[in-house]
C-alpha cells in the first residue's frame, strides 16, 4: 500500500472525491459492494461508510436502486452538479494571459435573507474572487456565467450586479492582490503540499526497482486529488502578471499534473476490476 499518510477527514469528503475522480467518469453509478471495496482500500471501514452514504442520501447528494439483494449508488442531478463545477476549478489551467480587466461583484442583501448572503459569499472564493471590501468582490476571470447561475439558483437575482473595468489607482494591482487574497498562506499551504508529494512523485516517475502495484496507484491517486483539491478555495488563479516571481503555486500545479497523470492508468484499472468483479 502506499505510504502517504491519511488525514482524519469526515468519511463524506472522501466519498465525494471517490465519486469525482473515479465514479462520475463511469457513468455516476456502483454497486454498494464494489463502493465498499474501494473505501476499505482507503482505510474507511464498512459500518462508518454505510452511516455515511444513507447520510448523503437524505440529504439528497446520492439516489439509491435495489436490484434483488444487492444495492446501487447514483449520483443525483445535485450531486453531479456539484462535482462537475469542482472538477472544472480543479483541473482549470494556470491564467497565462491577462488583458487587464478587473470583474466585480457588487451585492446587498437584507438581514433577513443572511443566510443566503453567507450562501453567496462563502461561493465568490471558489469561483476565484477576493474581496475588496465588504460587499465588493474582485477577479481577474470572467464569470459572469458562474456568477448569474449562482444568483438564480440562490434566488437573488436583484442583490447583486456584475461590472467590469480596467484599475485605474490610485494603488498598483499588485496592491489589490495583497489585500483580496493571502498569499503568504497559500505560499505555505503550497510547500505543505510539495513536502508531502514531491518524495513520492520522484520516485514513482524513476520507477525505481519495482512498478508500483495497481491499488497502491488507486491510492496515492486518490490521496494525491484529495488534498490538492482544497487549492481552488484558496487560490484564485491569477495570472503570472499579478504574481510574485517563481510563484510556487505554478510548481505546485505542474507536480500535480504529472503525478496524476502517471498514476491515471493503474489507477483506472485497478477500479475498472474492482468494478468488473462486482458485474459477475
Amino acid at each position: 500500500m502506499a505510504t502517504t499518510e491519511k488525514p482524519s477527514v469526515r468519511t463524506q469528503f472522501l466519498i465525494f472525491t471517490l465519486f469525482g475522480e473515479f465514479i462520475l467518469a463511469r457513468g455516476g453509478s456502483i454497486w454498494t459492494s464494489s463502493l465498499l471495496s474501494m473505501l476499505s482500500h482507503l482505510d474507511v471501514g464498512e459500518h462508518a461508510a454505510r452511516i455515511t452514504l444513507s447520510r448523503m442520501s437524505r440529504k439528497g447528494w446520492l439516489a439509491t436502486r435495489k436490484e434483488g439483494r444487492r444495492s446501487q449508488y447514483s449520483l443525483t442531478p445535485r450531486g453531479w452538479s456539484l462535482l462537475i463545477q469542482g472538477e472544472k476549478r480543479i483541473f482549470e489551467p494556470p491564467l497565462k494571459e491577462w488583458d487587464g480587466m478587473w470583474h466585480i461583484v457588487v451585492f446587498s442583501l437584507p438581514e433577513k435573507k443572511r443566510s443566503l448572503r453567507h450562501a453567496f459569499r462563502a461561493r465568490l472564493p471558489w469561483l476565484g474572487f477576493g474581496q475588496l471590501a465588504p460587499n465588493t468582490w474582485v477577479s481577474p476571470h470572467n464569470r459572469k456565467t458562474e456568477i448569474t447561475a449562482l444568483g438564480n439558483e440562490l434566488g437573488i437575482q436583484d442583490h447583486f450586479e456584475i461590472f467590469s473595468g480596467i484599475h485605474a489607482g490610485p494603488s498598483e494591482d499588485q496592491e489589490l492582490v495583497q489585500r483580496c487574497w493571502d498569499l503568504p498562506n497559500l505560499t505555505t499551504q503550497y510547500k505543505k503540499f510539495l513536502a508531502k508529494f514531491e518524495k513520492e512523485y520522484l520516485e514513482c516517475k524513476s520507477n525505481g526497482k519495482h512498478a508500483l502495484s495497481l491499488d497502491d496507484c488507486f491510492v496515492r491517486r486518490f490521496w494525491l486529488i484529495h488534498h490538492f483539491q482544497n487549492f481552488p478555495r484558496i487560490d484564485p488563479n491569477l495570472p503570472a502578471a499579478l504574481l510574485p516571481p517563481d510563484w510556487i503555486g505554478f510548481k505546485s500545479r505542474q507536480l500535480f499534473d504529472d503525478y496524476h497523470q502517471i498514476l491515471e492508468k493503474p489507477a483506472n484499472q485497478f477500479v475498472d476490476e474492482v468494478v468488473g468483479e462486482d458485474r459477475n
